[in-house]
């Protein structure tokens, strides 16, 4: 590729998941679904403008890391630990009923390979925090009751949605499901979640000390994604997927880790915010790009759209999904509305689901016509929950008006 035709297509790539997020974000949809229909309209279902080449496929890995890194970096684990057990309940349920009616689904009623169900049924664990906060925030509810429960089973959640996307890894390497590999992938997490902190800490005081000094500006996110990158590759170094690493850095360096990071950080808040929000610009630079990779993958010309199989497959998984969601609430004592208030906030996949799905397709798991149910199913869960929740709360503002003034 000529490197002006490379500006070029990477500006149009920036340009148009910018335009197409800030009108999803008008029409209160999640900004995701924006970037995913930018590369939709560039690559070959609609326009054919763009394939996704080597370059733009680098960019977009690093996007990932990156997107892993925010995710870890808003993981408040303090949040889990005070919150009790419905958090957990509620997460622990609402991980291993969509994973294991999507993986049965699949796997005996679909005719789909063992592999194939287990991406499928990972791929229905994951719950969008960044969206369910906005929606939350909009409506004026992140202090809830409900929303505390939320916010601390999608914490879980995302810990092991990641745990679940290593094994997964590991199975795409070696093509099969493997006992040793897992017992590998296993002990490589937990020690690298025990490890990880401990490194990022004492990189976070050379950090901050030589900021303190330093004459030339940007040391800060030079650093950090210096830190990021070098765990990515010791991730990959050791069998487990680049992501990981980024979601370990951003763990560890989260001031609201309790051990033993968040000591250091919450001594110095001022310091933990510098570093979040210089590194928001570059993380918000790199993620679209790897959304819009998400639909240059895809190709809907391709598919069969008479099909039945499509249609009922991604039906299927859609109802499991939300089933699978709406279940775990009910599984806590809390009263009806608020049990129907989590189950709905915890339904959106989102940008974690789309990370399962495109591992499936990037490691040949998933074919084109698999790849485009899963992307289906990812995109109904993200875009119609945030509009069911605030008519939801519309219809029942009195009762939980109600519910607030007697707590």
């Amino acid at each position: 590729m000529e490197v002006h035709t490379f500006f070029l297509i990477l500006l149009t790539i920036l340009l148009s998941a910018r335009v197409l997020g800030e009108l999803a974000a008008r029409l209160q949809a999640p900004p995701v679904i924006g970037e995913l229909l930018a590369g939709i309209l560039l690559g070959p279902s609609l326009l054919g403008w763009i394939e996704p080449s080597t370059v733009i496929k680098l960019l977009a890995e690093i996007g990932i890391i990156l997107l892993l890194f925010e995710v870890g970096l808003e993981t408040d684990v303090m949040r889990l630990v005070k919150t009790g057990t419905k958090p957990v309940i509620v997460a622990l349920a609402g991980f291993l009923l969509p994973f294991l009616s999507g993986f049965a689904a699949s796997h005996y009623l679909f005719d789909q390979s063992l592999l194939v169900s287990l991406f499928v049924g990972g791929t229905l664990t994951a719950t969008s925090i960044g969206i369910t906060v906005r929606v939350l925030t909009d409506l004026k509810r992140q202090g809830s009751p409900e929303a505390q429960i939320v916010l601390g089973a999608a914490v879980l959640d995302d810990v092991l949605g990641v745990v679940l996307l290593a094994f997964l890894y590991q199975f795409s390497v070696s093509g099969s499901v493997e006992l040793a590999g897992t017992a590998k992938v296993l002990i490589f997490v937990a020690l690298f979640m025990v490890l990880a902190p401990l490194a990022a800490k004492l990189m976070a005081e050379v950090i901050k000390r030589f900021a303190r000094v330093s004459q030339i500006p940007g040391l800060i996110p030079t650093t950090v994604v210096a830190l990021v990158l070098f765990f990515a590759w010791l991730a990959h170094a050791v069998g487990a997927p680049e992501m990981l690493g980024g979601f370990a850095a951003g763990l560890a360096l989260s001031r609201r880790f309790f051990f033993p990071m968040g000591l250091t950080i919450a001594a110095d808040p001022k310091f933990a915010q510098r570093m979040e929000d210089e590194m928001k610009p570059i993380i918000h630079l790199f993620t679209p790009i790897f959304f819009v990779m998400v639909g240059l993958s895809l190709n809907l010309r391709s598919i069969d759209w008479s099909s039945t199989f499509i249609w009922s497959f991604s039906l299927a998984l859609f109802a499991l999904a939300v089933a699978g969601k709406m279940a775990s609430a009910f599984l806590i004592r809390e009263t009806l509305h608020a049990r129907i208030a989590i189950g709905l906030a915890m339904v959106p996949r989102g940008e974690v689901g789309l990370i399962f799905a495109e591992l499936g397709r990037s490691s040949g798991i998933f074919n084109n016509e698999l790849y485009a149910a899963m992307v289906l199913v990812i995109a109904f869960t993200t875009l119609l929950p945030p509009f069911v929740m605030k008519w939801f709360y519309g219809c029942y503002r009195g009762h939980f008006a109600r519910r607030r003034s007697k707590a």
